[in-house]
C-alpha cells in the first residue's frame, strides 16, 4: 500500500511517499481502508522531534482518520466489515496517512451520515479538544458566560458551536479576518482584539475563559480578571503556563486532547443533528502531504486540511 512516513526526525524533507506492507489487525483491532486522514500541527511537531510524544520509527502520521472497516481482529464486537467509521488514533501509533491503517476497535465510532465520509476525518481531535476544554475541564453549563480568546481557528469555532448547544452565552475575540466566521459559528459578541482591549469590551465577568492563542504570559495573567470568583481558566497552549487566581478560587487547567470514545460518539451525533459544522478548508492527495508540511514550516496552515489516499 502507499503511505507517507518518516524514518528519522527532521524537516519536511524526511517525509517519504513510499510503498509499504499492508498491516493486519491483531486481537481487538480493526483494519480500516482510509477515506481520509487530517493534517495537524502535532504531526509536524512529532516529525520535527520537538513534541514529546514517543513514536517508533518509521512512523506514519495522521491520527485523525475516517474510512471503511476492511477486516476485524479476534475479539472485536460491535463493528462489522463495511462499516463507515471515524476515529482519533493514539499519536504513538502509525496513523492514517496511508491507504490502510490498523486501529484499536475502541478508537473508532460510526461516522456521521450527513457529510461525506472523507470530510469526517476533520472532526475528531479538534472537536474533542473543544469538548474537553469546555465541558470536561471547564465545566461549562447552560446559562453561563464563556470568553474564547483566539476564536478564529478551527478549535475556536467548534468551541463556540458546542457552547451554544449547551445554551451558554459566548463572547469571542477574533481579528477582522476571522470575525465573520466566528459570528457565523454563533458567538453572541465578537471583540476585535487588534483594535480593542478585551477586558474593557466585556459587560461583566465570565464563568469560563478558554484561551486558544499564543498570548504573552503577562497579558494572559491580566486576562484572568475577566473570570468571576470560582470560575475557570482553560488553555490549549501547553507551552505557556495557564494562570489562575487562588485568592479568588479561579481554577486553571491546560488541555491536551485525549481519545474518548463516548465523547466522539456524542460529537458525531451533534454533526448529524445539524448542531456542529465540520470544517474542511482543503483536500489534498496523499502524495502532496510532504509539501503541506513544507508549507506549514513557512507559516500557519489556515483551517483544516484533509488528505485523500
Amino acid at each position: 500500500m502507499k503511505a507517507v512516513r518518516f524514518e528519522q526526525v527532521g524537516g519536511p524533507e524526511v517525509l517519504e511517499h513510499v510503498e509499504v506492507e499492508q498491516p493486519a489487525p491483531a486481537a481487538g483491532e480493526v483494519l480500516v481502508r482510509v477515506a481520509a486522514s487530517a493534517y495537524s500541527a502535532a504531526d509536524a511537531g512529532m516529525r520535527g522531534g520537538f513534541l514529546p510524544i514517543p513514536v517508533a520509527l518509521p512512523h506514519v502520521p495522521g491520527y485523525d482518520v475516517s474510512g471503511t472497516v476492511e477486516a476485524l481482529g479476534d475479539g472485536v464486537d460491535g463493528l462489522f466489515v463495511g462499516d463507515k467509521v471515524v476515529g482519533f488514533l493514539s499519536m504513538e501509533r502509525d496513523g492514517g496517512a496511508a491507504e490502510f491503517v490498523v486501529a484499536p476497535a475502541d478508537a473508532l465510532v460510526a461516522a456521521p451520515t450527513s457529510i461525506p465520509l472523507a470530510d469526517a476525518a476533520a472532526l475528531p481531535s479538534v472537536a474533542l479538544t473543544a469538548w474537553q476544554a469546555l465541558v470536561d475541564d471547564g465545566g461549562l453549563r447552560a446559562g453561563q458566560r464563556l470568553l474564547v480568546i483566539g476564536a478564529g481557528g478551527v478549535v475556536g469555532k467548534y468551541a463556540i458551536q458546542l457552547a451554544k448547544s449547551l445554551d451558554a452565552h459566548v463572547i469571542a475575540t477574533a481579528s477582522p479576518r476571522s470575525a465573520a466566521a466566528v459570528r457565523a459559528a454563533g458567538a453572541d459578541q465578537v471583540v476585535d482584539h487588534t483594535a480593542v482591549d478585551v477586558l474593557s469590551a466585556l459587560d461583566g465577568q465570565v464563568d469560563v475563559l478558554l484561551n486558544l492563542a499564543p498570548l504573552d504570559p503577562a497579558q494572559f495573567e491580566a486576562d484572568v480578571a475577566a473570570v468571576r470568583d470560582g470560575g475557570v481558566v482553560v488553555s490549549t497552549t501547553a507551552f505557556i503556563a495557564t494562570p489562575g487566581d487562588e485568592s479568588r478560587s479561579v481554577r486553571a487547567a491546560t488541555v491536551f486532547v485525549r481519545p474518548n470514545h463516548d465523547r466522539l460518539e456524542r460529537l458525531v451525533a451533534l454533526v448529524d443533528a445539524g448542531e456542529l459544522t465540520v470544517e474542511v478548508t482543503r483536500r489534498i492527495p496523499l502524495a502532496e502531504l510532504p509539501a503541506l508540511h513544507t508549507e506549514a514550516e513557512a507559516g500557519r496552515i489556515a483551517g483544516k486540511v484533509i488528505v485523500l489516499p
